[in-house]
């Protein structure tokens, strides 16, 4: 089994408490099932917000899909003048059998434009 990390991104429309947590959950959700992982797979998960976003921690989220004992953390992107504002990113580190070719990395809502070669 190897260690992978698996990238995620999402956007929201407003600084807004349950917007964050609610696209944070869909994010998690979103990258758990797609890359067919259990909880026990899951290593840690770094979080990142844009600097316009401060209303609530992502991490909570996932502690709120039951992820209580994974080790999670929030930091803040460093602030590019022309970069997508609103946005919260994730950083997964999973035990999978999964080659890197096949990790699925998940791009939803407006965030698809940070990559459009890998978002689905």
């Amino acid at each position: 089994m190897a260690v992978r990390a698996i990238r995620g991104a999402t956007q929201v429309d407003a600084d807004d408490r349950d917007q964050v947590l609610e696209a944070t959950r869909e994010l998690v959700s979103t990258v758990v099932e797609r890359n067919g992982l259990d909880h026990d797979d899951i290593i840690s998960i770094l979080f990142t917000a844009t600097p316009d976003l401060v209303s609530e921690f992502p991490a909570l989220a996932a502690r709120e899909l039951g992820m209580g004992d994974v080790p999670l953390m929030c930091a803040t992107e460093i602030g590019v003048a022309h970069a997508l504002p609103r946005v919260l990113r994730l950083m997964a580190h999973v035990e999978t059998d999964r080659p890197r070719a096949e990790i699925q990395h998940v791009y939803l809502r407006g965030a698809v434009a940070l990559r459009r070669d890998i978002a689905q």
